[in-house]
């Protein structure tokens, strides 16, 4: 508002870029999965994924924290927040790991880092909004995600196994073949209608039979028929309360993005992004350097904004220097979003270490180590993911 005195700028431009900002159909997805991921938490879809995580990877040392991340690599699928997957995972795990000799802060941060693939792994709330300020396809963002979400996925779990087996915790009880392939075949039958909801979402927007908007609308539908219909965990008086988290969560979000809108419009007006470029073109014209001192500013940057916030305040300015420098948009979103979810689990703001301490019922302050682990494994990721762009653009090459 200062800054629109100081230009002359009618303060009603506020209004005006508020509400143009807010009116867009693309934008009518973030509500929706909001809502889906809820009514998939409290209608029992998250229990059986996790059931199933379990029976596939839970007969190995190292299995239920391993079944962490799968479970929140499957939940990722429906519910495109970071936060809510790990509350959705951490309710059922945390406990569960405390039970097989999991130190209680290793679990408590184990939880937290598994649950930042919600917003890596399509469809992202996150991708939503950087499509649409970036001016990219959003579909193309949600083909790119899979192939990084996947890689973070895995070096968590091979973390995980390691750890447990230097520190000799969870001991596994001996299991037939048979079993095994039992319990698997439960599991897998009792979540095999929540298995199919990522496919009929991502497989229809990649399909074309729908748009990611009209994606999200079948999404709450699935959700909302299975949790009442099918498995009957959801009765006709827990509608409202869904409803109204979800609305909280929806309001908070939007306000966000409608009042950083007067933000970008006039980081465009003042030609903040062009300025920018000239000046990290006169430090170094080198992608690779460029693409450092961005990964270093958004991890600076996630330690104290939320990280959508921090992708609908940047991606006005890095996005058209990223251009500038010949970077694929698609690829540079993913990068962003891989950081805006790194930004989860470092202090102070840190969303998924104070969802998941909250469940645990543990001060945040004592998940530093197992944090700290995580964070440097998560480091090399991003700059894996960073420097092989085909790992974010293979996929997407394939629509076209």
């Amino acid at each position: 508002m200062i800054v629109l005195q100081i230009e002359g700028i009618p303060l009603i431009t506020l209004a005006q870029s508020v509400f143009e900002s807010l009116d867009s159909f693309v934008l009518m997805a973030v509500p929706f999965f909001i809502l889906a991921g809820n009514l998939m938490q409290t209608g029992g879809i998250s229990k059986r994924l996790i059931n199933l995580s379990n029976a596939l990877v839970g007969w190995f040392r190292g299995g239920l924290g391993s079944a962490s991340v799968l479970a929140a690599m499957f939940f990722s699928t429906m519910s495109g927040s970071s936060s809510a997957t790990t509350a959705a995972i951490g309710t059922t795990l945390i406990p569960a790991m405390e039970k097989k000799g999991y130190p209680k802060p290793f679990a408590t941060a184990t939880v937290a880092a598994a649950g930042e693939i919600g917003v890596i792994i399509p469809p992202s709330i996150g991708m939503v909004v950087y499509g649409l300020i970036a001016n990219v396809s959003i579909g193309s963002l949600f083909m790119a995600g899979f192939i990084p979400g996947l890689l973070i996925g895995l070096s968590l779990i091979i973390t995980i196994i390691i750890v447990a087996r230097v520190k000799g915790f969870d001991i596994v009880q001996n299991q037939s073949k048979r079993e095994w392939l039992k319990e698997l075949w439960r599991s897998f039958s009792d979540a095999f209608l929540a298995l199919l909801m990522p496919l009929i979402i991502l497989g229809g927007i990649y399909r074309g039979w729908f748009t990611p908007t009209e994606a999200s609308v079948v999404a709450v539908l699935y959700g909302l028929v299975i949790g009442l219909f099918v498995y009957r965990e959801i009765t006709w008086t827990d509608l409202l309360p869904i409803f109204s988290k979800s609305m909280v969560t929806t309001s908070v979000i939007m306000m966000i993005v409608a009042y950083t809108s007067i933000f970008s419009f006039i980081v465009t007006k003042e030609q903040v992004p062009q300025k920018l470029g000239e000046a990290i073109a006169g430090f170094s014209d080198n992608p690779i350097v460029f693409l450092l001192l961005v990964n270093i500013f958004l991890f600076i940057t996630g330690t104290l904004l939320e990280g959508l916030v921090t992708i609908i305040l940047v991606t006005p300015i890095l996005a058209p220097v990223a251009a500038h420098f010949g970077i694929d948009l698609v690829h540079f979103g993913i990068i962003m979003i891989v950081n805006a979810a790194i930004g989860m689990l470092t202090p102070p703001v840190a969303v998924n270490l104070v969802v998941a301490s909250k469940i645990a019922n543990i001060p945040a302050s004592k998940l530093t180590r197992p944090v700290l682990l995580y964070l440097f494994i998560l480091t090399v990721d991003v700059l894996i993911i960073t420097y092989v762009p085909v790992l974010s653009t293979w996929l997407p090459s394939l629509m076209k």
